[in-house]
């Protein structure tokens, strides 16, 4: 059995895997290639089978999201290390014996993202992730190289390896057993910041999250579900409360959910504003969602959360008021 397993999801995707997994198959000698389906209703097992027979099928028995539907397949994968890829993902040559290399070097390192720069602009980081997430305060995530959509082009600025808060469910490596030590992605979320809680509940657990310059990938981003689409929103701004929910230091908890509920007000005005009415609802939606999950998720705090979170008072404030547009500007 190979050391590796790279885990591709998909739903109705058949065109984006005749667009990259051929790279994935060319460039992932290390690793045993599975794609996970989420109950496709397009031609997407036919054409693996067809075109990539040396490729495992792993069938789920519905669409249950990023979340449900890799905890369900995962189930089913044996090596050790799991790289949970998204469909629109292009990899480059050697992209994967520098991620194997930091967790044979690192044992307290569970997880590791690599390098995501923009697969239609390649020059530029992507927005998923691109070297490295942290979170405000608030909740709100941010990375080397995007603070929110201002997206720096990479000029070697982070080719540093360093540890970082979260990794982009993109291109997520982590290791099989803390993936089931800490029972998967919470499927509450089904899709959107589940990565960031699992690093959040991964980093209470002691261990190290580390982005890895030296491993390239090429991210289209949106192609499952566009920026624009007020269902984003929804579960972008019910899923950081519910984040936030669960990890938050119990003496910092409810001041700080109840500023996100006001700031999140203030970004349905914008919204109202900027005639996106839409995606006001679709934040109104989120909080009624959030109540409704409140109390579920609760529950599911850690006796004793420590405070892991990045130490950065406010991205917008520092965004919108200080014109802080780059990483550097936040530490």
């Amino acid at each position: 059995m190979k050391k590796i397993a790279v885990v591709i999801l998909n739903w109705n995707g058949v065109k984006l895997l005749e667009q990259f997994l051929p790279s994935v198959s060319q460039f992932s000698p290390e690793a045993t290639i599975y794609v996970a389906d989420n109950a496709s209703t397009d031609e997407s097992i036919q054409f693996v089978k067809n075109n990539f027979p040396d490729i495992k099928i792993i069938q789920n028995n519905s669409n249950k999201g990023f979340a449900g539907g890799y905890n369900e397949a995962l189930q089913q994968v044996e090596e050790e290390i799991y790289a949970l890829v998204n469909s629109d993902i292009e990899v480059t040559e050697n992209w994967l014996n520098p991620i194997l290399k930091t967790f044979s070097d690192e044992i307290e390192t569970a997880i590791i993202q690599p390098k995501i720069l923009d697969f239609k602009k390649k020059n530029y980081f992507e927005y998923a992730g691109a070297a490295g997430g942290f979170i405000d305060k608030f909740g709100y995530p941010f990375c080397r190289g995007r603070i929110f959509d201002t997206l720096e082009k990479d000029n070697g600025q982070y080719n540093d390896a360093m540890e970082i808060f979260w990794a982009s469910g993109a291109c997520f490596f982590i290791r099989k057993n803390v993936y089931r030590e800490m029972k998967g992605f919470d499927e509450d979320f089904f899709a959107h910041q589940e990565e960031i809680d699992l690093c959040w509940r991964t980093i209470n657990k002691g261990y190290k999250i580390k982005y890895c310059p030296e491993s390239i990938v090429y991210h289209v981003g949106g192609a499952t579900l566009q920026q624009a689409n007020p269902k984003k929103t929804f579960l972008n701004f019910r899923n950081s409360l519910l984040m936030l929910t669960k990890n938050l230091p119990k003496n910092e908890l409810f001041q700080i959910l109840v500023a996100r509920l006001f700031l999140d007000g203030v970004a349905g005005v914008k919204f109202i504003a900027g005639g996106q009415f839409v995606h006001c609802l679709a934040i109104i939606r989120g909080h009624f969602s959030f109540y409704g999950l409140f109390l579920k998720n609760y529950r599911k705090r850690e006796k004793n959360q420590i405070e892991t979170y990045f130490k950065i008072k406010s991205v917008v404030y520092g965004y919108y008021i200080k014109n802080g547009t780059v990483f550097a500007d936040y530490i």
